[in-house]
């Protein structure tokens, strides 16, 4: 593929690295000219110093015969006008980083449509979710989120004395837009019907809005059972750490922010209100993790910019008792060392914010007509955007024959995302994601992504 690099900064230039060495021709385009001349030495490509915003620089790197143009420089209006730019004059596919600020703007604002993206992502929200994941699901039970997070994905073990045992899904009566898309009963994985019956220990994958999941998962599991979250430090307040406390809030976490800057600490306390407590504090400080008792924490999520105060408080952290330790680390050779001894040093995981970004934007790397969003063990998640020839263009989803093994399970139409029910249309420019098995994927696709 002819692939355009916007940006040659940590996230830029790990991709770029990633890429190198494989049957792809790379340009970088970096306003820096220090990093562009650093970048030219690690890369298998060609590096051009200027603005990823100049028309004449994008036809130089050959934008009109590009498959992929990915923006990722840390500005958001950078990245917005060069994806917008580089569509106008050919480019197939625009992936464009934005902060998490932008991110949440997109219910107000259509920015896919007016500046031409096929995808939109911020680092720190991804890096959010995979923390997540550990979080709110400690036993390793898959969360995720997709259809630009409107839709949560979540896994979930039935126990014996639950009330869905023996009910049909049909029976479980579950909440609008919230649908059982995937069922895990011992060695077989299968998409179900409406008929199928849930037995103990089957684990199901749930989609739907997240804030109706959360009820929906706690009224699956045992008749007694009452969700209790996890008790969360977090260390910083910037943007990692804040889009993390946003994320996990409405799962009942009891949530703690350090944050040793005073003026952004009340700016966090007052936009947290009620959601999460702000400590002005510096919790580099051992007196200081003392005081606040981070022992009896179940987890000490570390998100500073400082990979080394990220792993020295992870540390102090688990010494005071904390049961599980979650540092961030931006540098990747830094991450793969602390993650080589992660055992050794009490550290449940080790998140790379630019290899979480890096595996989300390979799946762009393809000619063909779909993304595979995740595998699971009924199949894959499958993206795709409904073409003019698309045989399903046009029908509600109740009027689709969809082949056995395969369900819809969230649409994205312009701003909007939701889990769709029967008298939904799909409309060409929609974007669908449908879970597929194995079986069922070749004729699907003949049928979806045309």
């Amino acid at each position: 593929m002819n692939i355009i690099i916007i940006g040659a900064g940590q996230i830029g230039l790990h991709l770029a690295r990633s890429l190198s060495g494989a049957a792809h021709d790379i340009i970088v385009i970096e306003s820096n000219e220090k990093l562009a001349e650093s970048s030219a030495s690690e890369i298998d490509g060609r590096v051009i110093t200027g603005s990823g915003t100049s028309v004449e620089l994008l036809l130089e790197a050959g934008i009109a015969e590009s498959d992929l143009l990915f923006a990722l420089t840390s500005n958001d209006s950078t990245n917005l006008i060069a994806c917008k730019l580089a569509k106008e004059l050919g480019t197939k596919k625009t992936i464009c980083r934005v902060s998490p600020l932008l991110l949440k703007e997109e219910w107000m604002f259509d920015y896919r449509s007016n500046f031409a993206l096929d995808h939109i992502f911020s680092s720190e929200r991804l890096s959010a979710i995979e923390i997540s994941k550990h979080i709110r699901n400690p036993e390793g039970i898959a969360i995720q989120e997709i259809a630009r997070g409107r839709i949560e994905i979540q896994q979930i073990r039935i126990p014996e004395d639950s009330n869905a045992c023996g009910k049909s899904l049909l029976e479980l009566n579950l909440p609008e837009r919230v649908r059982v898309a995937s069922i895990q009963r011992t060695e077989r994985s299968f998409v179900p019907t409406a008929k199928e019956k849930i037995e103990p220990n089957d684990q199901i994958t749930l989609f739907g809005d997240p804030s109706r999941l959360s009820k929906t998962a706690t009224s699956l599991r045992s008749k007694t059972e009452k969700e209790k979250g996890a008790n969360v430090v977090i260390l910083g307040g910037g943007e990692y750490g804040l889009s993390l406390a946003q994320m996990i809030s409405p799962w009942n976490c009891q949530i703690r922010i350090f944050e040793k800057n005073q003026d952004h600490a009340e700016a966090l306390a007052e936009e947290l209100a009620g959601k999460a407590t702000v400590i002005h504090a510096d919790a580099a400080s051992l007196n200081e993790l003392r005081e606040e008792q981070v022992g009896i924490a179940d987890f000490f999520v570390a998100t500073t910019h400082s990979d080394e105060d990220n792993v020295m408080t992870c540390l102090q952290a688990k010494n005071l008792g904390t049961k599980s330790c979650i540092p961030l680390i931006h540098r990747t050779d830094y991450a793969n060392a602390v993650n080589q001894a992660k055992s050794q040093l009490g550290i449940k995981e080790v998140i790379s914010p630019r290899e979480v970004v890096r595996r989300e934007l390979m799946r762009f790397i393809t000619s063909d007509k779909y993304h595979i969003v995740k595998k699971i063990p009924a199949g894959e998640i499958i993206e795709t955007t409904i073409r003019e020839k698309s045989k399903v263009a046009g029908k509600a989803v109740g009027e689709i024959s969809l082949p056995p093994g395969s369900i819809f399970v969230a649409i994205i139409k312009g701003i909007h995302a939701k889990v769709p029910r029967a008298t939904d249309m799909i409309e060409v420019g929609d974007t669908v994601f449908s879970i597929v098995s194995e079986e069922a994927k070749k004729s699907f696709l003949k049928l979806v992504a045309k």
